[in-house]
């Protein structure tokens, strides 16, 4: 029942990021009741497809000190790890990971583990599933 009523929260609070602040959220995207979306520039917001925005993760897109709105891209089957940081102006590739409590100032290529503050490239070509999971490589 727990399970279920979580499912409905959330899925009732994407159409809300969608309809009411207007973000670009793909199919099958995932975004923790606990994530921040920046609300100060909603329309810059694009996650793609089957991507997961982990919990007290923040996904920002305006800076205060120089008064801009950047947009922040992040690809399909992506997965931002908890109490992550995402910075204006910032694209992930697809498949891309980033580590938990990351901040991510510069953008990603596409097949990329970044962690660490500032983020740094740890591996490349990665391939993941849908939300982010990670495919081993085959020997």
């Amino acid at each position: 029942m727990r399970d279920e009523v979580r499912d409905v929260v959330m899925a009732v609070r994407r159409l809300y990021f969608i309809r009411v602040w207007k973000m670009d959220l793909g199919e099958g995207t995932v975004i923790s009741l606990s994530a921040k979306l920046d609300k100060t520039n909603p329309r810059g917001i694009h996650i793609g497809r089957y991507s997961v925005v982990a919990f007290g993760a923040s996904v920002l897109t305006h800076d205060f000190v120089n008064r801009c709105d950047r947009d922040v891209h992040i690809g399909d089957d992506c997965f931002i790890g908890a109490h992550s940081i995402i910075l204006p102006g910032v694209t992930l590739g697809d498949n891309c990971i980033v580590a938990a409590a990351s901040v991510v100032a510069r953008n990603v290529p596409a097949g990329s583990l970044v962690a660490g503050n500032p983020a740094r490239i740890v591996e490349s070509n990665l391939k993941t599933a849908h939300y982010g999971i990670r495919i081993p490589r085959e020997p």
